[in-house]
């Protein structure tokens, strides 16, 4: 008798970009430190688009807009889906945000979590209104531990603000407050594979407890890393890319742009 053996077809990876810290201006052109935002966002997608297989998901850490106003926020969501037009886009806030003119257009909302392919990817809001720095309220933190305790997937967790120094002292005094605290949720859960944040325009790795810890370079200006006052570098715009295996294993990594030049006031003492 002849028997015909079916191989289950591996699932493919899930694909996610983090782009963080645009500073978009409620109108285009808006400048930060000199640098053009859109510009620089324009080319930093289209760096994606040129190197990456297509998404799954895009996902911003939050410094959205520049200003907090609503009409960067749509501004921003349409030169995403001029992009990437269908491909699921999510966002939490930064310090920079405004939370309820982000709620005023049509995405996912910040408190929500993205579960697909096996993945978990959770986002939390560490924004302090009219602060620089972050914490997580007690809310937050409850309700990352009922995700974590009601699904076992391999899990994400992304937020703005990093919850460990990076290593250049002027913004780690605005590292997330409670950090202990959220630790203490991460620690009761080994499916817990990676956090990621922005906030900190520079690119930083490092692990604790077997989880990966990441920061992710800023679409417009960059900050100097192992820096005691605030500076800025000239290394390029850039993002961080994901592929996210159904046995809990992921890659990632950063790109940046390569060759273009921008006008940058490096000179400045302060963003």
């Amino acid at each position: 008798m002849n028997v015909k053996i079916f191989k289950r077809r591996a699932m493919r990876p899930l694909r996610v970009v983090q782009i963080t810290d645009c500073h978009l201006g409620s109108q285009p052109g808006e400048l930060m430190l000199g640098l053009d935002t859109d510009q620089s966002l324009f080319d930093v997608l289209e760096l994606i688009q040129n190197t990456e297989p297509t998404p799954d998901l895009i996902l911003a850490t939050g410094d959205i807009s520049n200003d907090g106003g609503a009409a960067s926020y749509q501004r921003f969501i349409d030169i995403v889906n001029h992009y990437f037009p269908g491909v699921a886009l999510a966002w939490l806030p930064g310090n920079h945000d405004d939370p309820l003119n982000m709620d005023q257009v049509d995405i996912l909302p910040i408190e929500a979590h993205y579960r697909a392919q096996g993945w978990n990817l959770i986002l939390l809001d560490s924004r302090i209104p009219m602060e620089e720095g972050g914490e997580l309220h007690p809310n937050e933190l409850m309700r990352l531990d009922a995700e974590l305790k009601a699904n076992s997937e391999p899990t994400m967790v992304f937020l703005h603000h990093q919850p460990v120094p990076v290593g250049s002292e002027w913004i780690d005094q605005y590292v997330v407050k409670n950090a202990e605290a959220f630790f203490d949720v991460l620690d009761k859960y080994d499916h817990v594979k990676a956090v990621s944040w922005g906030h900190v325009h520079q690119e930083f790795q490092d692990s604790r407890n077997n989880v990966t810890l990441l920061a992710t370079p800023s679409t417009c200006v960059q900050f100097a890393p192992k820096s005691k006052p605030f500076k800025l570098d000239t290394i390029m715009p850039g993002y961080r890319s994901y592929s996210l295996n159904a046995d809990g294993s992921f890659t990632s990594e950063v790109k940046r742009i390569q060759t273009k030049a921008y006008a940058i006031d490096f000179a400045s003492t302060g963003y």
